[in-house]
């Protein structure tokens, strides 16, 4: 049974019996939810998150199909006259999961919505719900099993199309001109000193000066080796992944930041803002090779080199993420700052260590 899909919603209170009956039958689920609650999950910055419990008319039947108890509803965040500026966010993480994820073998939960208005300002998902795995924690970082399991992951995503011409043709898709990555450099350059006002007493000595650095190395690096791309994941780290107990398997989420670009972005960005820096500083050349090996199950041939040196520019994703993200947050709060600092702290010393402006 394949019904039309509803309208997306708005609020967790629109997400009626009805209307979750009408979603999943248009994914061909042919059950009818006669009762539903809601809980809230996460502490998105640029959307929210509720766990649904779905009662069916036929519970045994509706089990045997498939259908779901439990999803994940994801939905928009803050004033609608103010999301202008994230649309574009929007748009790409609902034309992932409806043009994209069955491109790709990077673990993320089964999409059974996906609905978007035309200006793009007012969406819903519903995902599979990955519970018992939990999200990590920035703050805390990962471990080197959980940075491995994630980077192997990561591949997952990049290799099945990388290079692929195609996505170049998806309109939705963020791609990089010379213009538009010397836009971001300026971007970047405005929103540092309103950074630095809350973050400065919180970084070490020198990672105020190192970030300053940053804007004037944007452009080269957005358009560096542009025969090596895929698909980028954008803001790949602990808070965007789903472990099961017992490091047992990852899951990605939030797909806000997709775009086009050079893979060892994703990489380098991972490592940069979610390993405590000595612990980065003995792990990442593994780390990197056991992506660069998982690479080579797609039949994508990098040398060692040439994927080391990819990661460290890329860790320059991370001043990126991490500046705008916490200038242009809807909800700043002490436990976003505190994810802001680990992030920024990591990444200052990532750039440092690893050269990244000299390799461009």
């Amino acid at each position: 049974m394949n019904d039309a899909p509803p309208p997306p919603c708005d609020s967790p209170g629109e997400l009626t019996p009805d209307w979750l009956t009408r979603a999943l039958r248009s994914a061909g689920a042919d059950v009818e939810v006669v009762a539903t609650t809601w809980e809230r999950v996460g502490t998105g910055q640029m959307g929210t998150s509720y766990r649904l419990r779905l009662d069916h008319a036929e519970a045994e039947a509706a089990q045997r199909s498939g259908a779901p108890g439990t999803l994940i509803a994801k939905m928009g965040a803050g004033p609608l006259e103010s999301r202008g500026v994230i649309a574009n966010g929007y748009r790409a993480e609902v034309g992932f999961y409806r043009e994209l994820a069955g491109s790709v073998s990077v673990s993320t939960p089964r999409c059974w919505y996906a609905g978007i208005t035309d200006d793009s300002t007012r969406f819903t998902l519903l995902l599979e719900d990955l519970a018992p795995a939990v999200p990590g924690r920035q703050v805390d970082g990962l471990t080197a099993t959980q940075a491995e399991m994630a980077v192997v992951n990561l591949a997952g995503l990049h290799g099945p199309v990388w290079g692929d011409p195609s996505l170049h043709e998806l309109g939705w898709l963020q791609h990089h001109t010379a213009e538009s990555a010397a836009f971001t450099g300026e971007i970047l350059a405005g929103a540092i000193p309103t950074f630095l006002e809350r973050f400065e007493p919180r970084m070490g000595p020198v990672d105020p000066d190192t970030l300053r650095r940053v804007p004037e190395h944007v452009e080269a690096w957005l358009m560096a080796r542009p025969e090596r791309f895929s698909l980028l994941h954008g803001d790949y780290r602990p808070d965007n992944l789903m472990f099961l107990p017992d490091d047992a398997g990852v899951s990605a989420l939030d797909w806000q930041t997709l775009s086009v670009g050079l893979p060892g972005r994703d990489v380098g960005y991972l490592l940069a803002t979610s390993l405590e820096p000595d612990l980065r500083r003995a792990e990442q050349r593994r780390l990197v090779e056991a992506y660069r090996a998982a690479l080579g199950a797609h039949g994508v041939e990098l040398t060692s080199e040439e994927c080391f040196d990819d990661a460290c520019i890329g860790t320059l994703q991370a001043p990126l993420i991490t500046v705008l993200g916490a200038v242009y947050a809807t909800d700043p709060n002490p436990t976003s700052d505190a994810m802001f600092t680990a992030m920024i702290t990591r990444a200052m010393a990532a750039i440092r260590d690893l050269d990244a402006f000299s390799r461009l």
